[in-house]
């Protein structure tokens, strides 16, 4: 079986450089689109980084940690790098779309495979409205935010906010408030896969609020419409001993 075509990306960090010069000279470079798959050297901000910039490409990401964090990431090994790529299992990921409408009435549009956040751009308190699939739900959450998670970035800055972890492959979205003041039992909610979600800014003006779609933030917005992508999809590949599903499960035990 001929070695696959390797595209090596790295962070700019001088671990992550000095490893990507290591295995450019044992495996060769290759351009993402014309590789057969993809490495990515760094931390999971990398990852998310070479998944915004190369999932067009549709080639599988195999990631490698060098970085400060790597819940996405395989362990780093110089050696067998082809054997571990042939071996690893593939975890599909659907990111969810953002569309974002600014004050000054422009939209933007964005992908986000960890989170969608709104947050507070002030001292006060966001005052946002909820709407599920065209239907009013919540007229009202007093907030510092709120956020829509996909599975994969359910153990992210979701569960720090207290959301739920959700299995890979569940379908599901966590909507989760983050340090909400009204409704104050409100804890959020699990919601099917395919719903749209749609925040209304109440008071943009007085208590302008933030979007930030994974690293991209848009600023001033009055409505933002969140959905899982029906089209794109991404496959990351993980070391059997130790997959995303199983990360995500293991996650749920830690004392």
């Amino acid at each position: 079986m001929s070695e696959p075509r390797i595209a090596l990306l790295a962070s700019p960090t001088e671990e992550a450089q000095a490893a990507l010069s290591l295995l450019a000279a044992r495996h060769g470079r290759h351009a993402p689109e014309d590789a057969d798959v993809v490495v990515a050297l760094g931390g999971d901000g990398f990852m998310l980084q070479t998944l915004h910039r190369h999932a067009t490409a549709g080639k599988p990401v195999y990631g490698m940690k060098l970085g400060s964090v790597g819940f996405l990431m395989n362990h780093y090994h110089g050696d067998r790098l082809v054997e571990r790529i042939a071996a690893a299992e593939p975890a599909v990921l659907r990111p969810l779309e953002m569309q974002a409408m600014t004050e000054s009435g422009a939209t933007v549009g964005s992908l986000a495979y960890n989170e969608v956040s709104l947050l507070r751009q002030t001292r006060q308190a966001a005052h946002i409205a909820i709407d599920l699939n065209g239907k009013p739900r919540l007229d009202e959450l007093i907030c510092d935010g709120v956020m829509v998670a996909t599975p994969a970035g359910s153990t992210a800055y979701n569960f720090s906010a207290q959301g739920p972890i959700l299995p890979l492959g569940s379908s599901i979205i966590a909507l989760t408030p983050i340090a909400a003041f009204r409704p104050r039992r409100w804890r959020g909610a699990l919601l099917k896969s395919a719903t749209q979600v749609r925040f209304r800014v109440l008071d943009p003006y007085k208590r302008p609020v933030s979007a930030t779609a994974d690293s991209h933030e848009v600023r001033d917005v009055v409505e933002v419409t969140i959905r899982e992508s029906e089209h794109l999809t991404v496959t990351l590949l993980f070391d059997p001993e130790h997959n995303l599903e199983e990360r995500i499960l293991s996650e749920q035990f830690v004392v």
